[in-house]
């Protein structure tokens, strides 16, 4: 009993701000306000959420146990004419939601009604050290990677950063392409020669979140920072990501596919 659509009113985008600071724990400096979500609406952005119809409540709002939200924009390429795009900026589901594909629904959506409008590409950033998310967006969704931003956002309140600086991977969704849909099928994608991998530990998370264990996530961070760099200077992307029986993740580069 799930329904996802395109939120409606002042009262769901407050929601989905009051979903923003409980995910991240951000302070007042750091928070996007609800008239920035209502902004984003309404220039061609999306602000799509997921509420449980069985949790009693006075409205939908009080339903809300996810969303996804995206501001619209304009790529421009020196060989090719401006085209619009979406920048996927948030996506969160409440804990006691996670880990049953919701956010794999909200991405769905997402792509259904930015196709409905003739926008065919969608972009956002991912920490690398999420091994969660990183599974998510490439192996299950199909996004392409080709750039390493090193501490994109600054110093950050978010509790998830761990004080680490913000590094950031793009991920590059071709909502329409056969490399996309056939992720999002769950069907073997087309097979490309790995010629490098780049693994994150699966204690990633318990050492960003230890004072005393932090140095550690640092190293790997910086160690990934350099291969990544290094590989998209080379021409590489990221087109697989798994996991191992132990839970590290696992990004496999090789030559870019024509998306």
């Amino acid at each position: 009993m799930i329904q996802i659509r395109s939120c409606v009113g002042l009262d769901e985008l407050e929601a989905a701000v009051q979903m923003e600071i409980a995910t991240w724990g951000y302070d007042v400096a750091d928070i996007i306000p609800r008239k920035a979500f209502l902004v984003a609406q309404k220039i061609g952005g999306q602000v799509i959420g997921a509420f449980d119809m069985e949790i009693a409540a006075e409205s939908d709002a009080g339903r809300m146990v996810g969303f996804a939200m995206a501001m619209a924009g304009i790529k421009s390429h020196a060989s090719q004419p401006p085209r619009p795009y979406l920048h996927s900026h948030m996506l969160a589901v409440k804990p006691a939601y996670r880990n049953q594909g919701l956010g794999f629904r909200l991405k769905g959506v997402q792509r259904e009604e930015a196709l409905g409008r003739g926008i065919r590409w969608m972009e956002w950033t991912f920490d690398p050290l999420e091994i969660k998310n990183a599974y998510l967006n490439i192996h299950k969704l199909g996004a392409v990677v080709r750039q390493y931003r090193a501490n994109f956002y600054g110093s950050t309140t978010s509790k998830l950063q761990g004080g680490l600086p913000t590094d950031r991977l793009v991920a590059e969704w071709a909502m329409d392409s056969e490399h996309v849909t056939q992720a999002l099928r769950g069907e073997q994608a087309a097979e490309f020669c790995v010629e490098e991998r780049i693994e994150v530990p699966a204690a990633i998370y318990a050492w960003k979140a230890s004072e005393q264990d932090r140095e550690r996530a640092r190293e790997v961070q910086q160690r990934n920072r350099e291969r990544f760099q290094k590989a998209f200077a080379g021409g590489l992307a990221v087109l697989g990501f798994n996991r191992t029986a132990a839970g590290d993740g696992i990004f496999e580069l090789g030559a870019p596919i024509s998306v």
